[in-house]
């Protein structure tokens, strides 16, 4: 029976990631065709003309591995955000960025803090690397950082937060993110996701790459999924101290973009 085979204990309690449904399953339930799929919160508009064009020249190419070092994609997006090409590291969408933090950070007996209502993959991030959830009750519905802070023990290893949170939509002020990260202790991770940060326009929301020469201990993943209308081809990144770069490199797999 089960009980002779090697079985993770610390997935028994998971269920599968419930993606939105896709518009071909419901057309073939259903018979809708006139399908607008808000679940998982895709580009309407897609990608840009000149990205499609790029899309078909390197078709080509498609029976050579990609660069695993992502030596180009590196370079234009540390002249975009103003960082050094060692302080990022790309995923498999931001993802799987999330991923390889949990997995660098955590020890079997360490707890990552998480919000309520956060993204589903933090909570399973942290539980398959064998590290225990804690998450805090929400307050509006958004992240209490208060709390948070207070959730925080000598055995806490990595902070998730989402800014905007989705799905409710909530964010933390600059203020707010600035006077946590003050008072958390050197020894977390503290990862900011800004998957949705190209969709904010609004006065005192922070801008993580820009809080990172501060804090060494700070990780902002984001993700050309969303703004750049790419989810398919999972291309995501985080951009942190070049140490906390080097670790996650160290956990991450071979040619892990897709």
């Amino acid at each position: 029976g089960m009980t002779t085979r090697h079985i993770n204990p610390n997935i028994t309690g998971l269920s599968p990631y419930r993606p939105g449904k896709p518009v071909d399953e419901l057309t073939r339930e259903l018979g809708i065709t006139d399908v607008i799929k808000l679940a998982s919160n895709e580009n309407p508009r897609g990608p840009g003309a000149a990205v499609l064009e790029a899309i078909r020249g390197a078709s080509g190419n498609l029976s050579r591995y990609p660069d695993g070092n992502g030596f180009v994609l590196k370079q234009a997006l540390a002249r975009q955000l103003g960082v050094g090409a060692e302080q990022i590291t790309l995923g498999n969408g931001s993802n799987d960025v999330l991923d390889l933090v949990a997995r660098m950070a955590i020890a079997p007996g360490a707890s990552g803090v998480i919000a309520d209502h956060a993204f589903v993959v933090y909570n399973l991030a942290i539980t398959i690397a064998g590290g225990r959830v804690v998450k805090v009750p929400a307050r509006d519905f958004g992240a209490d950082l208060d709390a948070m802070r207070a959730a925080v023990t000598p055995d806490t290893a990595v902070v998730f937060l989402a800014n905007p949170n989705d799905p409710t939509g909530t964010w933390v002020p600059e203020a707010e993110l600035v006077r946590f990260l003050d008072a958390l202790p050197p020894h977390v991770w503290m990862v900011l996701d800004e998957a949705y940060f190209e969709y904010v326009d609004v006065a005192g929301y922070p801008d993580g790459v820009k809080l990172l020469a501060r804090y060494p201990n700070l990780i902002v993943t984001r993700t050309f999924s969303k703004i750049h209308g790419l989810a398919a081809l999972r291309v995501g990144y985080a951009v942190s101290s070049p140490e906390a770069a080097d670790l996650m490199n160290r956990v991450r797999q071979p040619f892990n973009v897709n």
